[in-house]
């Protein structure tokens, strides 16, 4: 494909930073970079339509943790790397907050929840010992000494079944996730930035003086500097990375009628979750299922994960209501053997901000920034 002139003079001519991906972390990067150097020309490049990864995909938790998931990260990570992440991601979500505002977020702080089934009374045990020292480390981040609290007389309430115990996270809130997109896509184009979608970036060539951009269609742009913050498909274009694909399946339902429960809710130490979205409810996860089939790049659906998702929602969640599946989706995210962010040069002029771990909307923002001084500091 050849560009008109009007194309190479408007959009790819003399370019100064080139950010790969349109996520929560690249458009927050592309935000900060035009806060601090407001003349600098910024061009962000998408391979999809949306953003085609996780950030327009995901679940919309505003959400640090669980405590099952806190207590499972104790065993392969340091008390100090547990809790900074921690601090971290309540930060991320107050700088979400604080960049596009709650309204335009949508954001409801109806609280958390995990569920634990009638096979989990090991796991129970073991967080319900666990949950004043939590409780304790917690304190100082959040600004509350109760952030964790065992709250059983709502399982009634909510009308689940097949559940022993529950355990309320008074923090947690939740977002609209295409409202946050739309906002962080609004404000930075407002700014001046260029966002191009289907532009699919196969390779990049750091000569030195500049970074060659080619594309899937025979394109070639160059910018004096490029940050690569496509997350879940990072190793499509940095295969060197600890970074992997996961996939997570997700379905919603149509409007349910006397729907009794309200909020955000985590099952099966994190890998499953749902919540409400008005009168519907949104479930998805269970990669855990199956850890190879989901470790990939493609969108699609299972009928071992969607079947699973279902048989919850009848038997667990939801029993004795009648419901219908609307939508079907899934989502790319970035994991690996560590769930910190890898945020470093690549080389003279290339940087990345990837591995989000599943927490984007809780840490996007800050890595985006972060990620953004990352560049100027390098200039």
């Amino acid at each position: 494909m050849s560009l008109s002139y009007w194309e190479k003079d408007v959009y790819f001519d003399k370019i100064d930073v080139i950010i790969i991906g349109s996520g929560i972390v690249g458009l927050s990067a592309a935000l900060r970079l035009k806060q601090k150097e407001s003349k600098l020309k910024i061009v962000v490049l998408e391979r999809g339509l949306f953003p085609d990864g996780a950030s327009n995909r995901n679940a919309g938790f505003a959400c640090f943790g669980s405590p099952s998931e806190l207590l499972e990260d104790l065993q392969t990570h340091t008390e100090e790397e547990v809790f900074k992440l921690v601090e971290r991601r309540w930060n991320g979500l107050e700088r979400l907050r604080e960049n596009l505002g709650d309204k335009n977020i949508g954001y409801e702080s109806f609280g958390g929840y995990e569920l634990f089934g009638e096979d989990d009374e090991a796991l129970f045990e073991d967080c319900s010992y666990q949950l004043g020292y939590l409780n304790k480390q917690l304190s100082p981040i959040i600004g509350t000494f109760t952030t964790y609290k065992i709250i059983d007389k709502k399982i009634d309430k909510f009308g689940f079944k097949k559940t022993s115990h529950l355990i309320e996270n008074v923090a947690e809130g939740q977002i609209n996730t295409g409202k946050m997109m739309q906002a962080l896509l609004s404000k930075v184009q407002k700014l001046g930035v260029i966002v191009l979608n289907n532009f699919s970036v196969i390779s990049f060539e750091d000569n030195g003086n500049e970074v060659e951009i080619h594309s899937d269609d025979g394109i070639i742009i160059s910018a004096k500097k490029v940050l690569i913050a496509t997350d879940g498909y990072a190793k499509q274009l940095l295969p060197e990375l600890s970074v992997n694909p996961a996939r997570a399946q997700v379905l919603i339902t149509k409007p349910i009628k006397n729907l009794k429960i309200k909020g955000t809710f985590h099952y099966d130490k994190g890998f499953i979750y749902f919540r409400t979205i008005g009168d519907r409810l949104l479930i998805g996860g269970g990669r855990n299922l199956s850890f190879k089939e989901e470790e990939t790049f493609e969108m699609g659906l299972t009928d071992l994960i969607q079947n699973k998702l279902e048989a919850l929602l009848t038997e667990v969640i939801i029993p004795d209501t009648a419901y219908e599946v609307d939508l079907r989706w899934s989502g790319i995210m970035g994991v690996g053997d560590k769930k910190s962010t890898i945020m470093r040069g690549i080389s003279d002029n290339v940087y990345c901000a990837v591995r989000s771990g599943g927490m984007g909307v809780a840490i996007g923002s800050l890595v985006g920034e972060e990620a953004a001084e990352m560049v100027l500091r390098e200039a």
